[in-house]
């Protein structure tokens, strides 16, 4: 005998039986006829081995075994109902979780107006951004910690993930007001580049435009300090230990009060930023919907030096 063999079909059958009385009504409202209605239920107390309802020729009335078990039944009806509004929550976007990876200049400078468009139309989805190098920001996304990562094409590209461009990213010459970009004029990458130099560490975006650029000119780049974090870099640079090369939208981290930017000339490099996701997998409805934010919010193509746009300050 399966007494665990009870489907939601009958729970419900049990508790529209409750109210009605009787097997003609709550026929119709289960859109059953009678005959068959009384057939679920003869066949669901045989699996039970008890009466569930005593029966006349017009109506029903629970036993006390069946009164019991009607009593579960409004806790499984109301539970999946719960369940179904939690799930339609989720195919709508307005519950869930979204992760998102990037590059510390990307969170900082074009995120926050993402996410607050986001967070408006979506208040109840929560939220973990992930800043991270490139390499993380790959790693990340490959292994489903994030849904959606923003890095350089460079590092995307020898990875598995489908890579699809936002815009790029012009690069330009940081100083100190007092240094040796205090001429307020545009430099040469040649010149700039036998300055005392600050670079960012291997692995990062940044360091491989910067040695590509190098290479343009026949020479590798032989920096003077050497540093992980882009914080770091304008803190190095704010002291006057040296001058760096960055793209525009990493000024989003840096001390832009403190420090000097100036047009290169002949840099010959652009940063092409993007998402990245995994091929082949579908996005969450969290994920889909903001994608979704970020087509309507049309980002600009192109970053170029001058342009307007919000400095937002964040760790790195």
């Amino acid at each position: 005998m399966n007494r665990n063999n009870i489907s939601l079909a009958d729970y419900h059958a049990i508790l529209v039986l409750k109210q009605t009385g009787a097997f003609r009504s709550a026929a119709e409202v289960l859109k059953l006829s009678p005959s068959a209605l009384s057939r679920q239920v003869s066949a669901l107390e045989t699996r039970m081995g008890t009466r569930l309802f005593d029966r006349d020729t017009r109506n029903v009335a629970l036993t006390v075994s069946g009164a019991v078990l009607a009593g579960i039944a409004e806790r499984m009806v109301n539970t999946a109902h719960d369940a179904q509004a939690e799930f339609d929550a989720h195919l709508s976007a307005r519950r869930g979780q979204l992760t998102i990876a990037g590059l510390p200049s990307v969170t900082a400078a074009l995120l926050p107006s993402l996410l607050q468009r986001f967070t408006t139309a979506y208040p109840e989805i929560d939220l973990k951004i992930i800043d991270a190098l490139s390499e993380s920001v790959i790693d990340v996304v490959e292994s489903g910690r994030a849904e959606i990562g923003f890095t350089a094409g460079t590092g995307a590209t020898r990875s598995r993930l489908a890579f699809q461009p936002v815009t790029d990213d012009a690069f330009l010459a940081i100083g100190a007001a007092d240094g040796p970009l205090a001429e307020d004029r545009a430099y040469d990458w040649a010149e700039v580049v036998e300055m005392p130099f600050i670079a960012m560490a291997q692995g990062t975006s940044v360091r491989e435009l910067l040695d590509s650029a190098c290479l343009r000119l026949g020479r590798a780049l032989s920096p003077r300090f050497e540093v992980a974090h882009l914080a770091t870099a304008g803190a190095f640079v704010s002291a006057g230990l040296g001058v760096t090369a960055l793209p525009e939208l990493a000024l989003a981290v840096l001390p832009t009060d403190r420090l000097v930017r100036r047009e290169l000339r002949d840099f010959g490099m652009r940063r092409r930023i993007g998402f990245v996701r995994q091929p082949g997998r579908s996005l969450s409805p969290a994920a889909a919907a903001f994608m979704e934010v970020m087509v309507k919010a049309d980002m600009p193509r192109t970053m170029s030096f001058g342009a307007n746009r919000p400095k937002t300050g964040v760790h790195n």
